[in-house]
């Protein structure tokens, strides 16, 4: 079960002369508009849990009110109503040393232009939350190293921030962050004034880091593709509400309503969906145990020229072709092994689109996906992985075999030869415990 590690209930912010009574008018079903007289209204309604250990994108375009949102869950700015709850203590109208206790326990945040101490160094800086708590100079500062060492600028502590490119500079902001060693990461826009490429190369690291560290991380961004990229589950607000809550490919697959229709359609589909998120059934899959006739019909019936092999446990042993089984029929053999072939290509569940045209293209069969375990749980047919992506010119595509496949005609004749030379046998043997037939069926 998860745990939940914050939890936004209802929160609402008002900016203005007469926040209270607006909340109460939005409460009783007036619009953000309609409230100005009483004041500018950012946040309205707002609620979500976020779990220990998952990355939560909250995501909108500039006046959404995501920033407010996340400077309401560390106390930053005052909750109008609602309630925010932070590893099982409420921060909403408390005194202001507990709520300094408990951000400085819980919770660190990475800002977008990087709030470094400028006259302070690289490793001061990173040890400052560290100075906060009361830790000794010599622990906070070997703290430091260590984590600037986790996020590549180990050998830069003594340096001072103006000396960093921005991108070294941000990765300071996150190594004071985790220096914190809370369990809780807000970052807010915290890649948006960085160059694209060296963007991309801060959203590959957090992935990093989050694998080894398994933060909570609380991350805002106007831009959908980094959300998509980056986030577990993903918040979409619009005009200080929550539109909708879910995994990217919820948010892609079955968007809400038509704003977030629009606003993901130019997503880069391919960098968001997953193999599990597009497989099929497999089929024909034949068992190990099952002999070349098995094989044989399965093919037929399935209309494929070639089928995959699994074992007991499902797990992918090989492929083999109807050629090949019409090879091992006509010299009466019962068993699979000697035809199997290996698979040439698999992929995992969690492999995203982009990743699968080359091996589908070199697949002779729709592409196997397995589990951690190696089992076949599902195939993607080249026309499959193409519609996946939208409609296109290729999308009635075949699937190409290195081997022409053997005809409808020849393996009726072959099949219904081999029945008919079992029968004979059957008839000819005589009946006693512990005979079998040529091959298990």
């Amino acid at each position: 079960m998860t745990e939940t590690a914050l939890e936004a209930r209802n929160l609402f912010k008002v900016f203005g002369r007469n926040p209270k009574q607006a909340v109460q008018r939005l409460k009783s079903g007036a619009s953000r508009a309609e409230v100005q007289d009483a004041g500018t209204a950012a946040v309205i309604d707002a609620s979500f849990t976020v779990n220990k250990g998952e990355i939560f994108v909250i995501m909108g375009l500039s006046g959404s009110g995501k920033s407010t949102i996340i400077r309401m869950l560390n106390g930053l700015h005052d909750i109008t109503d609602g309630t925010v709850v932070i590893g099982g203590d409420q921060i909403t109208g408390i005194p202001a040393a507990r709520l300094r206790e408990i951000r400085r326990e819980n919770v660190s945040m990475v800002f977008q232009h990087f709030a470094l101490l400028p006259h302070r160094t690289v490793a001061a800086n990173v040890a400052y939350p560290l100075e906060l708590k009361g830790v000794g100079r010599a622990e906070r500062l070997a703290k430091a190293e260590e984590v600037l060492a986790m996020v590549g600028l180990e050998g830069w502590g003594d340096k001072l921030p103006s000396e960093l490119s921005g991108g070294m500079q941000q990765r300071v902001g996150i190594a004071r962050a985790l220096a914190a060693d809370t369990e809780i990461l807000l970052m807010d826009e915290a890649f948006s004034a960085l160059d694209p490429l060296i963007r991309r190369e801060m959203q590959e690291q957090l992935v990093e880091l989050q694998e080894k560290l398994q933060k909570t991380i609380v991350f805002i961004t106007h831009d959908l593709n980094e959300a998509m990229f980056l986030g577990d589950r993903i918040a979409v607000m619009r005009d200080g509400r929550i539109v909708q809550i879910g995994t990217p490919e919820d948010i892609l697959t079955d968007p809400a309503n038509d704003y977030v229709a629009q606003f993901v359609q130019d997503v880069d589909r391919a960098r968001v969906l997953t193999a599990s998120n597009v497989m099929e059934r497999p089929r024909p899959v034949v068992a190990d145990t099952a002999g070349p006739r098995t094989a044989l019909r399965q093919m037929r019936d399935a209309y494929m020229s070639a089928a995959y092999v699994t074992g007991r446990d499902r797990k992918l042993l090989g492929m083999v072709t109807d050629r090949d089984a019409v090879k091992l029929i006509r010299k009466g053999e019962a068993s699979l092994s000697s035809i199997l072939r290996p698979v040439p290509q698999a992929v995992s569940e969690d492999d995203v689109l982009m990743n699968l045209f080359v091996p589908a293209v070199e697949s002779p069969l729709p592409l196997a996906v397995i589990d951690a375990e190696g089992r076949l749980t599902g195939v993607i047919p080249r026309v499959t992985l193409l519609a996946a992506l939208g409609p296109g010119p290729n999308a009635t595509e075949e699937i190409t075999l290195p081997h022409q496949p053997v005809p409808q005609a020849e393996i009726d004749a072959v099949l219904s030869e081999a029945d008919a030379a079992t029968t004979a046998a059957a008839g000819d043997a005589p009946t006693a415990a512990g005979t079998t037939e040529g091959e298990v069926r």
